[in-house]
């Protein structure tokens, strides 16, 4: 038993700069909450948001035109009530064409609904 124990105190004499060197780079490279591991989840979650806020600043834009042209231009709003909100005016049909279940349903209820309002 002596014997196994001076043997691993001599291993760990000889090899003491290797052993802390691994167990630094382990601890930096792994462990640590500033390691390199998180450092890389970091670095995706910047990329995700950066993506994020590009596709933000677009809607921005878009719909800040929509609503500088609906404040410049009356027809501009019965542009949008008519292409967003399925809206007619009394005696127009409306067909509405996607591929979309969920829309379409939204737009033949609507139109359900506005028939039996008008008969």
């Amino acid at each position: 038993m002596a014997g196994r124990l001076n043997n691993i105190i001599s291993f760990i004499a000889h090899y003491k700069y290797l052993i802390t060197i691994v167990v630094g780079i382990l601890i930096v490279g792994i462990l640590d909450d500033n390691s390199f591991r998180k450092l890389i989840e970091y670095q995706f979650q910047i990329s995700d948001m950066k993506e994020s806020i590009r596709k933000y600043d677009n809607q921005y834009v878009r719909d800040s035109r929509l609503l500088w042209q609906i404040n410049r231009n009356p027809k501009a709003i019965e542009k949008v009530a008519r292409e967003k909100y399925f809206m007619k005016a009394d005696d127009e049909d409306i067909f509405v064409l996607s591929d979309d279940a969920g829309v379409s349903q939204v737009g033949d209820n609507n139109v359900d609904e506005q028939d039996e309002a008008a008969k």
